[in-house]
This record gives structure tokens, C-alpha cells and sequence, in this order.
């Protein structure tokens, strides 16, 4: 309106993007603008302040299930807690994970968690792409609990204190105690034989991952390469073999932006905690920011009619 790009101009177009249809079963969580246009010209992560008439904006929008959603606020809420917003998981570990300087290079997190693997990538500083793969830390536990015939508690147990997903890492006459099913009496095996169970999954999920990037066509423009986080990105080797499976960097995403973590906060299967607590803070300092700006141009509206009254006068 004034030929100047403002925050009131960003607001009405990303506005404009949420008219679009989506089912009504989905319900709408996020929308992360990639780029901005003024009057044609491409390539703007910044507007404001530019000059133009036509601010156009190309978005990522983010939807889930109404009724999971519903689900999750509902479980929250009967512990006692209060919920003022909802963050899509991955997009809150890469708060926590990732340097501003990797997003505008292109980067992906892939966020293992116990039941899937969810991903986000950047590229030139915005969030191009998001997925879930319902493949996570329990189907590892579930397959060494089949493999060695152990209940899920010791599959779990085995998994967190002798796994590997590199079976080459591990020295042949290394030897582990399995507890038996119903009464039955623990059985001693090497620690290969675990530790070959868990590369088979662990290469087909990091497969899973490497399809679910090319199809999107990100592949090639990952310069700082995939970050892995999430409880199950601690299991040992699975970066090694990440580096071979994607042909690109991969690294361990550990929270390095947030000072006076003890060591066990520290540790990946902690980001999204972490990256929460960001969002939120971020979020209230941008609203305390708004009011203060708000109050501050009431007083100047004010201060200007009397000047213009004594003026008349």
C-alpha cells in the first residue's frame, strides 16, 4: 500500500497462502515461506523495507492428521499441562541441531526417533521439503528381540549397551549374555551375532532415507550433508555407515546452541526437547516484541494529535 515492503504486507500474503484447500480431516500446522517475489523479481528471503507493488511468496505448508493431532493435545492436557502451540517434530530438532550457515548451504535432519524417521531439509536457508517414514528405533529392538529369541526389555537393554551397525567395528571373540523366554536359561553368544541384526536395519532404513531424499531431488544440493539425530542416531556406526550410504557428510546433531545442558541433555535423543524450549522462547520475544512496538506507536499517535492540536491552536 505505501510501496514499501512491511511486516503487515508479509502477514497478508502468507495470509493468501493459507486459502488453500486441504482436506477436512488435516488440519494446518505450519507455514514456512521459502522465497519472496517483488513484482517478478525471485530469490528475496528478506522483503522488508524493499520497494514494489506486487509481494508475492512461495510457501512449504506443513498439515497432519486433525485427529492425532486431537489426540496428542487431549494426553498432554491430562497430565496437568497447558498446550499454546503445535511444532512439527523435526522442524523443533533442527532448531536445536543446525547453524544458520549450514541451512543456506543445504542441509537435511533426519530425526530418529522410536517409531519413525522423520526428516526436514533446507536449502538457501528455508525448509523445501518434510517426511515421515514409519521406520524407527523400535523396529531395531523388535528385530533383535526376534533374531536372538530374547524378550523386548533385553532386546532393548542389548541394543542400547552392545550394539552396532557396523558388524566389522566389532571383535570377533567379544561375547554378550542373552536372557531366555519363559523360565528358560540365559544362552551366550558373540556379539556379531547382535550386531549383524542390526546392520541389516539399519541399512535398509538409512536406504529408506536416501529414497525418500532423491525422490525429492535433494541429493545434489545437500552441501553440508544429512544430521542425524534422535534416540536411535546414538546406536554405534550408523554414521559410518551413513557416510556410505548417502555418499555425502553426515554427522551426529548435538546441542550446541543452547549453554548449561548437563551431558545427558546434551545427547541427541534431547534435541526436539531442546528445540522446543527454542521455538517457544523465540516465539514470546517476538510477541513481546510486537506489543512493545504496538504500545510504542499508540504513544506516538498520541503525542503527534497533541502537537497537531497546539498547532491549531
Amino acid at each position: 500500500r505505501d510501496a514499501e515492503v512491511s511486516r503487515d504486507d508479509i502477514a497478508r500474503v502468507i495470509d493468501a497462502a493459507k486459502a488453500v484447500a486441504i482436506p477436512n480431516d488435516r488440519q494446518m500446522l505450519h507455514v514456512l515461506p521459502n522465497e519472496y517475489k517483488i513484482d517478478g523479481q525471485s530469490g528475496i528471503t528478506d522483503p522488508i523495507g524493499m520497494a514494489g507493488v506486487r509481494l508475492e511468496s512461495n510457501v512449504h505448508i506443513v498439515t497432519g492428521s486433525r485427529s492425532a493431532i486431537q489426540n496428542a493435545i487431549k494426553c498432554t492436557e491430562n497430565t496437568g499441562l497447558k498446550v499454546v502451540g503445535l511444532v512439527l517434530e523435526q522442524l523443533a530438532s533442527s532448531l536445536a541441531v543446525l547453524s544458520s550457515d549450514e541451512k543456506e548451504l543445504g542441509v537435511s535432519v533426519v530425526d530418529i526417533g522410536g517409531g519413525t524417521c522423520d526428516i526436514i531439509s533446507f536449502v538457501q536457508g528455508s525448509v523445501v521439503h518434510t517426511a515421515v517414514i514409519p521406520v524407527g528405533g523400535n523396529n531395531f529392538t523388535h528385530d533383535v528381540a526376534m533374531g536372538l529369541r530374547t524378550t523386548q526389555i533385553d532386546a532393548e537393554n542389548l541394543k542400547r549397551k552392545y550394539g552396532c551397525a557396523l558388524a566389522d567395528l566389532v571383535a570377533e571373540e567379544e561375547t554378550i549374555d542373552v536372557e531366555g523366554v519363559g523360565g528358560r536359561q540365559k544362552r551366550t553368544i558373540t556379539r556379531k551375532n547382535l550386531c549383524e541384526v542390526l546392520e541389516a536395519r539399519a541399512e535398509e532404513t538409512l536406504h529408506l532415507v536416501r529414497g525418500e531424499l532423491q525422490d525429492a531431488g535433494l541429493v545434489n544440493k545437500l552441501g553440508s550433508g544429512v544430521v542425524l539425530t534422535g534416540g536411535s542416531s546414538q546406536l554405534l556406526g550408523l554414521v559410518e555407515m551413513g557416510d556410505f550410504i548417502f555418499d555425502i557428510l553426515v554427522r551426529k546433531g548435538l546441542q550446541a546452541k543452547v549453554g548449561g545442558l548437563t551431558d545427558v541433555i546434551k545427547c541427541s535423543s534431547y534435541a526436539t526437547a531442546v528445540g522446543l524450549v527454542i521455538y517457544g522462547f523465540d516465539r514470546e520475544a517476538s510477541a513481546h516484541k510486537n506489543r512493545g512496538k504496538t504500545h510504542e506507536d499508540g504513544i506516538g499517535h498520541r503525542v503527534s494529535g497533541w502537537v497537531r492540536r497546539v498547532k491549531d491552536m
